[in-house]
C-alpha cells in the first residue's frame, strides 16, 4: 500500500467522522495522520512489517493512529470507517467526491431529505431543494449537478499514475517467476492517457502460461475474472483496478501490441488501410487475404513497415492525423523524458512544500538535472504561509548569493545545480497579480496560476487571465485549465483567445505533471502549439520523490506532439536563463 493511498483512507475517514459529528481532536489527528503519512519520505507499509521499527517515530504519528494504519495496511480499512459505512448509505463515499458537498453539508442532507443514493441527489437539485437549505443556493445547485455528470463520466477510471504503479509492480513479480523474456503494458496506459479504465498485461516466453497462474495468486488479487489458457482477468488491489494478462506467442507479439494498444478509433483505419492493400490485420499479425499468408506480426515495427508507414509513436494513436504523417514521413521527433534538462515548479517548506531548497536541488540532481526554479506561492494562500514581496524579495537575493557562491554561512553548501528564483503567483478574481510588480520584477520566473474563484463564467474568466498577461514579469501560466482529475472540470474560458494573447507576450504554457492535474491537456497544448505557443514541463513538486512524476508529463507532450525544439526546459541552463530573459 503506497503512503499516498493511506493518506487517502485516513482522510476520508476523517470525513465520515465530520459527517458523524465525532470529536474535533479526534479527527484533526486522523487529519495530520494523512499529511504525515503522504509527506513521508519512505512506506509506511514496510516500516510497520519491521519489527525492528517504529512507525511512531513518524512525527504526528501516536499510539491510537500506529494502530489503525495497522489495519489499513493489514486490511485496506479501520474499524471506526467500518462502523460509519454501516451507519450511513453505502454512497456515502460517493458523496464526499461531489464538488460542493462538504462533511458538513452531507450531513444536513442526510438529515433533511433522507437522501440515500447519487439520483436522489440529482433529483434534489433539479426539484430545486438543495436552495432551501441553510448556507446553500442556486450556484451550488448548479455546481453539483455539474460535478454530479462528471463523477459519472469518471466512474471507474483511475488516473495514469495508478495505472502505471500497477503495471510496474506487477511486471516485476510476474518476471519473478522465470522464463519472462517481457511484459509489456498495452492500452491506455501506453499510450499516455490521463485515466485509464483497465491495465492490459502482454507477456511473453516459455513461462507465459505459467505466469497467468502466478497472476491470480497475486496478493492483491481481489476477484478472479477468469482464467484460461492464454488470458487471465481479475480485480486488482482495493481500488478493483482491472488487469488483463495475455500469454502471447512471440510470432504475434507486435500484432498483438499493436491491437491492444489501440486507440479504438486507430485500429479501425489501420484495418481499413490494411483491407485496401489486400491485408487482413488482427492480434495474431498481419496476413494476405489471397492466401493467408503471414506477412507481419512479430514486431510492431514490422506491421507498420508492411502496410507502407513508418512506427507511429504510441502516443499519437489517435486517428489525429498520425497515418497520414507516418506515410509521408513527417511524424515529429517527440520529446522524451532524456531531453528534460530542469524542472521549474516546486514549492518547498517555505510554504506548503515537504522539504528545504537543498533537499529538492539535490533530488534534482540525483535526476540529472542542471537546474531548478523554486516557485513557493504567493502570500493570498495565508493556510500555506505564502510568501509576501519582503520574502519574495529576500528568497530572490539569497538565490542569486547561492548561485554567485557568496551565500551566508548556512548556505554555503555546492548544490552542484543552478538554482532560479521564482513564484506562483496567484491570479486574483480581478486579474491582477497576488504580488506587486517591483518585487516581481527581481525574480527569474513568475508563474501565474489561478487556485480561486474558478466557478467564474467564460467571459469573466477569459477576461481575467488577459489581464494577467498583461504583467510583464510573468512568464508562464501554471496549470493552465484547473482541472483536477477525476475531480474536478476544467473552467471555462476562450482558450484560443487566451493562448493567442500569450504567445504575443512570450508567456509560456506549463504541462503540469502532476499525475491529479496533468494541466494542460494534449488538445490544448497542440492547439497552442498551432498559435506558436512554446511550454514547460514541470511536476510541481511538493516533495521530492513528486519529481518522478515528470515522466508523466512528458507522455501529455508527447501526446500533443511536440518536440524537444518546443519545451524551453530541454535547453541547457544556460539557454533556459537566455530564454526566459527574452521573453
Amino acid at each position: 500500500m503506497e503512503n499516498k493511498e493511506i493518506a487517502r483512507i485516513l482522510n476520508e475517514t476523517a470525513d465520515l467522522m465530520e459527517i458523524a459529528a465525532d470529536d474535533g481532536f479526534r479527527i484533526r489527528s486522523y487529519r495530520n495522520g494523512a499529511s504525515a503519512v503522504e509527506g513521508y519520505p519512505e512506506r509506511v507499509e514496510a516500516i510497520l512489517k519491521d519489527p525492528s521499527r517504529k512507525v511512531t517515530d513518524i512525527p504526528g504519528i501516536g499510539k491510537g493512529l500506529a494502530f489503525v494504519l495497522e489495519e489499513l495496511v493489514a486490511r485496506g480499512s479501520c474499524e471506526r470507517r467500518d462502523e460509519l459505512l454501516a451507519k450511513y448509505p453505502a454512497s456515502t463515499l460517493d458523496f464526499l467526491k461531489i464538488q460542493g458537498l462538504g462533511p458538513k453539508s452531507i450531513a444536513m442532507l442526510f438529515e433533511h431529505y433522507r437522501v440515500s443514493t447519487i439520483d436522489e441527489l440529482e433529483r434534489l437539485c433539479l426539484d430545486q431543494k438543495l436552495r432551501v437549505l441553510p448556507r446553500m443556493g442556486a450556484k451550488l445547485e448548479e455546481k453539483v449537478l455539474r460535478s454530479i455528470t462528471q463523477f459519472r463520466k469518471s466512474a471507474g477510471r483511475f488516473l495514469l499514475s495508478f495505472a502505471d504503479r500497477t503495471a510496474r509492480e506487477l511486471t516485476a513479480y510476474l518476471m519473478e517467476g522465470g522464463g519472462i523474456e517481457s511484459v509489456t503494458p498495452a492500452g491506455s496506459l501506453r499510450r499516455g492517457r490521463e485515466t485509464a479504465g483497465d491495465l492490459d498485461l502482454l507477456v511473453t516466453g516459455r513461462g507465459a502460461g505459467e505466469a497467468l497462474e502466478r497472476f491470480v495468486n497475486h496478493p492483491g488479487v481481489a476477484e478472479v475474472l477468469g482464467h484460461g489458457e492464454n488470458k487471465a482477468s481479475a480485480r486488482f488491489g482495493h481500488e478493483g483496478l482491472q488487469v488483463d494478462v495475455r500469454a502471447l506467442p512471440a510470432g504475434s507479439h507486435g500484432a498483438a501490441l499493436q491491437y491492444f494498444t489501440g486507440s479504438k478509433e486507430h485500429n479501425i483505419a489501420l484495418r481499413n488501410r490494411a483491407v485496401r492493400m489486400g491485408f487482413k490485420l488482427s492480434e495474431y499479425g498481419l496476413f494476405r487475404i489471397a492466401d493467408e499468408s503471414k506477412v507481419a506480426g512479430e514486431t510492431e515495427e514490422g506491421v507498420y513497415e508492411a502496410l507502407g508507414l513508418r512506427w507511429i509513436p504510441p502516443e499519437l494513436r489517435e486517428n489525429q492525423g498520425e497515418i497520414e504523417a507516418a506515410e509521408a514521413g513527417t511524424l515529429p521527433r517527440l520529446v522524451e523524458l532524456s531531453d528534460i534538462r530542469g524542472d521549474v515548479h516546486m514549492h518547498t517548506t517555505e510554504t506548503d512544500g515537504r522539504a528545504s531548497l537543498e533537499e529538492m536541488a539535490h533530488e534534482a540532481r540525483a535526476h540529472g538535472y542542471q537546474y531548478i526554479a523554486i516557485t513557493d506561492h504567493s502570500k493570498v494562500m495565508a493556510m500555506m504561509n505564502g510568501l509576501d514581496e519582503t520574502r519574495v524579495v529576500a528568497f530572490a537575493k539569497r538565490v542569486r548569493e547561492i548561485n554567485s557562491g557568496i551565500a551566508p554561512e548556512g548556505d554555503r553548501e555546492d548544490l552542484g545545480i543552478r538554482v532560479f528564483s521564482g513564484l506562483e503567483c496567484d491570479i486574483l478574481k480581478d486579474g491582477t497579480l497576488d504580488i506587486a510588480w517591483d518585487a516581481l520584477a527581481e525574480l527569474d520566473w513568475v508563474i501565474g496560476s489561478v487556485h480561486s474563484h474558478m466557478n467564474m463564467e467564460a467571459p469573466e474568466m477569459t477576461d481575467r487571465l488577459l489581464r494577467a498577461l498583461e504583467c510583464p514579469h510573468l512568464r508562464i501560466l501554471g496549470h493552465p485549465t484547473g482541472r483536477l482529475l477525476l475531480h474536478r472540470d476544467p473552467f471555462p474560458f476562450d482558450f484560443e483567445r487566451v493562448a493567442a494573447e500569450a504567445v504575443k507576450r512570450g508567456v509560456l504554457f506549463e504541462i503540469n505533471a502532476s499525475p491529479e492535474r496533468l494541466d494542460l491537456n494534449a488538445t490544448l497544448a497542440r492547439t497552442a502549439k498551432a498559435l506558436g505557443g512554446k511550454f514547460v514541463i514541470s511536476t510541481d513538486a511538493h516533495h521530492p520523490k513528486h519529481l518522478a512524476n515528470m515522466r508523466y508529463g512528458v507522455a501529455m507532450a508527447r501526446r500533443a506532439w511536440l518536440g524537444p525544439e518546443d519545451v524551453l526546459n530541454t535547453r541547457t541552463a544556460d539557454g533556459f536563463a537566455e530564454a526566459i530573459r527574452r521573453n
